[in-house]
């Protein structure tokens, strides 16, 4: 027979493991979650091919992983008439017209 100590360990692992799946909600407002969004709007305008830069208009969704530092967003950016390698793209205002575009 095997013995039970491993066994119960490795299922013990393994539900940690499982539970840490989950989403849970989280404040917009907190530090950790800003720098996220802000990473995130700026890795989307250095590999989307749009030489506008898009900036933030609102956050929807704000989730985290349990027991991680994965987020789950839902973020709506509109297209600036600033480059994407302009330095103040957070003053640049919104596009409008034809060429006015959101992601």
């Amino acid at each position: 027979m095997f013995p039970r100590e491993p066994v119960l360990l490795g299922l013990l692992v393994l539900g940690l493991h499982v539970g840490s799946w989950d989403f849970e909600d989280v404040s917009k407002s907190t530090n950790f979650f800003s720098m996220c969004v802000e990473f995130a709007v700026f890795h989307f305008n250095e590999h989307h091919p749009d030489e506008s830069a898009c900036k933030l208009m609102w956050v929807g969704r704000s989730q985290r992983k349990k027991l991680s530092w994965t987020y789950l967003m839902d973020l709506k950016l509109g297209r600036t008439i600033c480059r994407k390698h302009d330095e103040d793209i957070d003053n640049c205002p919104l596009q409008e017209g034809p060429g006015e575009k959101t992601v």
